[in-house]
């Protein structure tokens, strides 16, 4: 019989780590008198990182003390005492290889759901002072498990486990947890674990991302885990020259090029919205690599990109004054995420200025598809002197038989006419969706400016649109994730001291180019060293979040990651470069 060894509470504390401050909750204590079990919590429990831990979903944290015997003797540590792994309950029994998704327990007075398996993340290797504990975790299937409270009672040490009920399809928390986390993910076991309703909904997002990867035969990486995983892999690694064979002008801002093989051979096709990422060489200064999305027809034979001359812009001002038909430029293959959905849903483009430029290769597939699909074009531009492509996207969408347009202009000139060059003045907004009645069961795309997308993201949200199916493209440098961490926006910089001897490393989205240093243990370590956004989680190869795409370049691991990427990414935590090495970061 299985029985609660131990409650454990804590609430969120700061504490030091490598310079910085970690707000965390993993820092439990034991408590002998009885505790009441509630539906997000136990009381006086907190957690630090509400978006990783805790939840109704994930209230209560099982950790066993056969694991951490286990542990003691792996570590070569002394006795633990009980909360050592944050968890809530210690018990007795109830080991990741038997206890199963939905299989239900009677503790004291309370009755609760097995959920899924602990996600571990760096800060229960802060605790036990350990790195790679995250990954050890997952590698000897010792995670431990969530469950949810379905009747709130008092707990106490002491109390006997009963187990009421069996979950649906008995498969065990060890079994899930490398389902996802391991390089194997047969389709059966994914189809069983999607059909257990008390799996969580986190954990069913990432097996569906699983079993759909599966059943269309695409190799790649874990999109379970990454949504890098789920782009289509590149055509070719790193970069290859492509000659400009026609420049044309969209507007007062905006250049468009026209790149082509020598030969006149097809290029790969793209899919619409992706971007290519070009290397430029201006004279006596280091290459400047920029991103820029893909405007033309996907499948065309050569690749249209639209360029902005930006204020004091490096790359736009080297395109828009010194590149020239005829000229060649070293071009990455097609990449990004950010791809138009094939599916029978309504489609909502929303775009600003030169974001409409992924916006237009997804209205010219659409458009080249004959797509019945209901169509939103909402665009926001200055002027008509400023509005880029009014004429192409007005013509793909009369191609469109369920298509609807509003162009919104800030400062519309005395000569622009309302009613043919613009539907409104002003800016899109929460209130313009609901005045348009924009069907919130739509795939919307979003792309523009950082303020038109900080924008335009509450106010998608505020109309009700499906998170899962909101979609954005951020010119520059991403948003960081540094859980439990405040982030402290500062612009990319070369790292203090003296410059390192290695491999030249590009953060192309932050232009900055950096000498790799054996004394950073990571690709991770040295972006952080030079105020580089980066996201991650647990720091050791597990959780694929700090998956980012390789421009060029080749790494090694240290340690090896449980499941590797796919070639044309890096898991930057656990990575070091081998040679020159370019990231999309």
């Amino acid at each position: 019989m299985a029985r609660l060894l131990s409650v454990n509470v804590g609430l969120p504390r700061d504490v030091p780590w490598r310079d910085k401050v970690v707000h965390t909750g993993v820092w439990k204590q034991s408590v002998s008198e009885p505790r009441m079990a509630r539906r997000l919590n136990i009381d006086g429990d907190g957690q630090g990182d509400l978006g990783g831990h805790g939840g109704e979903q994930r209230a209560v944290l099982v950790y066993q003390i056969e694991s951490y015997r286990h542990w003691q003797q792996h570590l070569e540590r002394a006795e633990f005492p009980y909360g050592q792994f944050g968890e809530n309950f210690t018990v007795e029994g109830l080991a990741d290889a038997t206890v199963c998704i939905g299989d239900r327990y009677r503790i004291g007075a309370a009755l609760f759901e097995v959920t899924q398996p602990r996600v571990t993340c760096y800060r229960v290797g802060l605790r036990l002072d350990e790195p790679r504990m995250a990954a050890l975790m997952v590698a000897h299937g010792r995670p431990g498990f969530y469950m949810r409270v379905l009747v709130e009672g008092l707990v106490q040490a002491g109390d006997t486990v009963v187990k009421i009920a069996d979950g649906a399809e008995r498969m065990s928390i060890a079994e899930i947890d490398a389902l996802l986390y391991s390089g194997s993910h047969p389709t059966d076991a994914l189809q069983r674990a999607l059909r257990i309703e008390a799996l969580s909904p986190g954990w069913r997002g990432s097996l569906q991302a699983l079993l759909e990867q599966a059943q269309s035969g695409r190799a790649g990486g874990n999109p379970g885990l990454s949504a890098a995983a789920s782009a289509p892999a590149p055509a070719w690694r790193g970069f290859r020259e492509l000659r400009v064979v026609r420049i044309e002008r969209e507007s007062s801002a905006v250049a468009s090029l026209y790149l082509a093989e020598d030969g006149g051979a097809p290029l790969p096709a793209a899919a619409p919205g992706q971007f290519i990422s070009l290397r430029l060489q201006p004279d006596g200064a280091p290459p400047l690599i920029r991103n820029y999305s893909l405007s033309g027809q996907p499948g065309a034979p050569l690749y249209r990109i639209s360029v902005k001359r930006e204020p004091g812009g490096a790359g736009s001002g080297y395109i828009h004054t010194r590149v020239q038909v005829g000229d060649r430029i070293e071009c990455a293959a097609p990449r990004g995420t950010f791809i138009l959905d094939s599916g029978a849903a309504p489609v909502v483009l929303l775009s600003a200025g030169i974001g409409a430029t992924p916006m237009l290769a997804m209205l010219h597939a659409l458009a080249g598809a004959h797509s019945t699909r209901p169509v939103w074009w909402l665009h926001g531009a200055r002027n008509a002197a400023e509005h880029s492509f009014a004429l192409e996207s007005r013509a793909l969408l009369a191609q469109l038989t369920n298509a609807r347009s509003h162009v919104c202009y800030s400062r519309p000139a005395a000569g622009d006419q309302l009613g043919r060059d613009y539907t409104s003045v002003g800016r899109l907004s929460a209130d313009l969706l609901r005045e348009l009645a924009v069907p919130t069961d739509a795939d919307v795309y979003l792309c523009g400016p950082a303020s038109f997308l900080q924008e335009l993201s509450a106010a998608v949200q505020s109309h009700g649109f499906a998170t899962d199916r909101v979609h954005s493209e951020v010119f520059g440098a991403g948003a960081a994730l540094t859980p439990g961490i405040a982030a402290a926006p500062l612009a990319p910089h070369q790292p203090e001291g003296e410059p390192g001897s290695g491999p030249a490393v590009a953060f192309a989205r932050s232009g900055l180019r950096v000498a790799w240093d054996a004394k950073y243990g990571s690709l991770l370590e040295l972006a952080e060293a030079c105020g580089v956004p980066t996201r991650w989680s647990c720091r050791t190869g597990v959780c694929h979040t700090c998956e980012s795409n390789a421009l060029s370049g080749a790494v090694r691991y240290q340690p090896d990651p449980i499941d590797a990427p796919p070639p044309d990414t890096v898991l930057i935590c656990c990575a070091q470069p081998l040679d020159d090495l370019v990231l999309d970061l």
